[in-house]
């Protein structure tokens, strides 16, 4: 373990988890931020940093098969939810804070209603009850076809972030983006998008969570529009939900400062 991440073992498989430039420390309150399909741990860099550099330990993690944890890339959202309770207990973590994007959202849904007792409290960016993908994405995405990582970056974008106006100068997302799903293994974006498109337990796993859930949405979101994210609110026994005017789905990049402001508020 080093200041730049933690390497763990999980059944055999070497996972890397981001600490937010802080040496891990499993006495304090846990973050585990949790990546989107295709993506990994950087695109939480402001949001990690930050909790480890006040008073929290940050597990930013490389989901199987994505960034520096080995493959190959689960099946199902339920494998990831069980795969992350074994991440807990190879780091020594006992409870933890999950703040999921997308896939990575509604493996934390998951996670917490089959390993209650862990999940201290879900931070859902970009989720809802149920995450259909369009058939032409999934064909594309079995094809290896660089045309799945242009629909995903075309649809998961609000329309400022396709023409720029990002806070951090010199920030172009859509190319960021691009860049990030290249370099994922063939065949990891369709199986995740695969997991995610028949990913049927939501709305039971909603109503089993028990822990407090903060939902953000993006108001430009094609992927999981508002909408959608409503129905999932009412599904939560405890939920807060907060929409973020010209935002789509990648939330976290598209508006860091307001949705590390969000986390702030709600991981008191």
């Amino acid at each position: 373990m080093s200041r730049a991440g933690l390497k763990l073992q999980v059944a055999g498989k070497g996972v890397f988890a981001g600490t937010g430039g802080v040496a891990f420390d499993a006495a304090q309150p846990v973050a585990v931020f949790l990546h989107g399909a295709g993506m990994d741990h950087s695109v939480w860099a402001l949001q990690s940093r930050y909790l480890a550099h006040h008073g929290r330990a940050v597990l930013a993690l490389d989901i199987p098969g994505h960034g520096h944890s080995e493959g190959p890339p689960l099946a199902s959202i339920a494998e990831i939810a069980d795969w992350l309770a074994e991440v807990l207990n190879a780091a020594g973590v006992e409870r933890a804070s999950l703040v999921g994007h997308s896939m990575g959202a509604v493996a934390a849904v998951s996670f917490a209603a089959r390993h209650p007792k862990m999940a201290q409290s879900l931070a859902l960016l970009g989720c809802a009850a149920s995450m259909p993908v369009h058939p032409d994405l999934l064909a594309a995405a079995e094809a290896n076809d660089h045309a799945a990582i242009d629909m995903v970056n075309g649809w998961a974008h609000g329309a400022g972030a396709h023409i720029g106006g990002h806070p951090l100068p010199g920030t172009w997302l859509t190319g960021q983006g691009n860049r990030l799903l290249e370099r994922a293994a063939p065949g990891v974006l369709y199986a995740d998008l695969a997991a995610c498109n028949v990913w049927s337990d939501g709305a039971a796993e909603a109503a089993a969570v028990k822990c407090p859930v903060l939902l953000l949405m993006g108001e430009e979101d094609k992927m999981t529009p508002p909408k959608a994210g409503r129905k999932l609110a009412a599904a939560l026994s405890d939920c807060r939900a907060e929409e973020l005017p010209g935002c789509g789905h990648m939330i976290m990049t598209e508006r860091p400062e307001q949705t590390l402001a969000a986390l702030k508020r709600f991981l008191q």
